[in-house]
C-alpha cells in the first residue's frame, strides 16, 4: 500500500483533529494533560508553520488522511524541539508511515538547528515506543521541565 507524507494545509485540520482524538481515545490519552486537549489540535495549520520553526505532516493513503506528526520548539526553546501528535489510524499501522513521518520530522529540526528532540507518551503505546528506541531515543526518568503533557508516562530525548 502507497502513501505520501504532505505538510499540513487547513483542508485537513478537521481530519487530523479526529484522528488525534480518536487515537488518543484508543490508548486512554484523553482529558486534561494530553494532546488531544490542546487548542491548537482543531487547527493545526494554523500553529505548526516554518516561521514558528515548526512543521506538521499528514500521511496519506488513497487520497485520506490516516495519520500525522510534527516537530515544535520545546517550551520556546532554539535548542530543543518535541516531537508531537504522532497518531496514525489502526489501518494504517505496520506500513512504515510512522517511521518515515518520525524521520521527516527530524530532518526538519536539524535543519532549523535543533541540538535535542525530546517526546512523552505511554506506556501502552509500546509499538511507538520501539520505533523512537530503534530511531535513536533514550529514555528519560521524568519529563523535561515545563512538558504540557502531565499525564504522560513515557518521556524520551535523542541527540540529534
Amino acid at each position: 500500500m502507497g502513501y505520501e507524507i504532505q505538510e499540513i494545509q487547513a483542508k485537513y485540520n478537521a481530519k487530523i483533529c479526529a484522528i488525534i482524538k480518536r487515537v488518543g481515545q484508543e490508548f486512554g490519552a484523553i482529558g486534561e494533560g494530553f494532546g488531544p486537549s490542546d487548542p491548537e489540535v482543531n487547527a493545526m495549520s494554523e500553529h505548526y508553520t516554518d516561521s514558528t520553526s515548526s512543521k506538521y505532516l499528514v500521511a496519506i493513503v488513497n487520497n485520506d488522511i490516516v495519520g500525522g506528526g510534527g516537530i515544535a520548539p520545546f517550551n520556546g526553546s532554539a535548542d530543543v524541539c518535541e516531537l508531537r501528535k504522532l497518531f496514525l489510524l489502526p489501518e494504517s499501522r505496520g506500513l512504515g508511515i510512522g517511521k518515515k513521518l518520525t524521520e521527516e520530522c527530524l530532518a526538519y529540526a536539524k535543519s532549523k538547528g535543533y541540538k535535542q528532540c525530546y517526546l512523552d507518551t505511554l506506556k501502552s503505546m509500546t509499538s511507538a515506543i520501539s520505533l523512537y528506541e530503534r530511531l535513536g531515543f533514550k529514555h528519560l526518568d521524568a519529563p523535561l521541565e515545563g512538558t504540557i503533557h502531565g499525564g504522560c508516562d513515557v518521556w524520551m530525548l535523542k541527540a540529534l
